[in-house]
């Protein structure tokens, strides 16, 4: 099993779907369950399409906190690979809401594997852009991170010290608490409630600049 995870993973850096597709499909429960059922199996057809449909999504999550493109790219394809292997554990008992708790489960990983990976780097700024036609295309999977997910905000917290922009992202886009991010982070509640502060503070002025009437978010 562990040869066919580094198989798939191989496979995954080279398919990388550039640019993302244009012909995302809507998929119903029964479908979704189908698609489920083969990446438990490993069967690279099924692990492909569940890729194809779900890059998009994964990418912006991991944008938030790798902004260096081409390494946002191999954080997500790590986070894949977790993804496949960890769907030999994933279930859901309602199929109404199989999507929404899947691409929850999802998210939890790739914010996992990206805060692994500005660990493991001692939190470097990355620099970088998403090309164009990445916020450009539609997503059909998040509308809550259509709603966030602007252009120009992002930009605004990549200006942001590290520290200050992954706890922002945890706490405000991502759900997570501050006890959360404390455990995560190796940080104490109060580091956590500062650096969310201090990076509001800065957002709050980009806001007041194009929307006077918005908030950024409460502690």
């Amino acid at each position: 099993m562990a040869a066919k995870i580094i198989i798939e993973a191989t496979t995954l850096k080279i398919i990388r779907i550039i640019p993302i597709l244009k012909h995302q499909e809507h998929y119903d429960a029964a479908t979704l369950k189908e698609i489920i059922r083969g990446c438990k199996e490993f069967n690279h057809r099924y692990q492909k399409a569940f890729y194809e449909k779900y890059f998009g999504f994964a990418l912006k999550i991991v944008f938030r906190y790798i902004y260096r493109y081409e390494r946002a790219i191999d954080v997500t394809n790590d986070g894949f690979v977790k993804v496949f292997r960890g769907f030999e554990v994933f279930e859901s008992r309602d199929d109404t809401e199989l999507q929404k708790v899947l691409m929850g489960w999802m998210r939890r990983i790739m914010i996992n594997t990206a805060i692994d990976e500005l660990r493991k780097n001692n939190m470097i700024p990355e620099i970088g852009a998403l090309p164009d036609y990445i916020w450009e295309e539609p997503d059909r999977n998040g509308a809550a991170d259509q709603a966030i997910l602007y252009k120009e905000l992002i930009a605004e917290i990549k200006k942001l010290p590290p520290s200050y922009r992954v706890v922002f992202n945890m706490y405000v886009i991502d759900g997570f608490s501050h006890q959360e991010i404390a455990d995560k982070l190796g940080i104490s509640v109060g580091t956590s409630k500062s650096s969310l502060s201090k990076a509001r503070m800065h957002l709050q002025k980009y806001i007041n600049r194009n929307s006077p009437e918005a908030g950024i978010c409460k502690m």
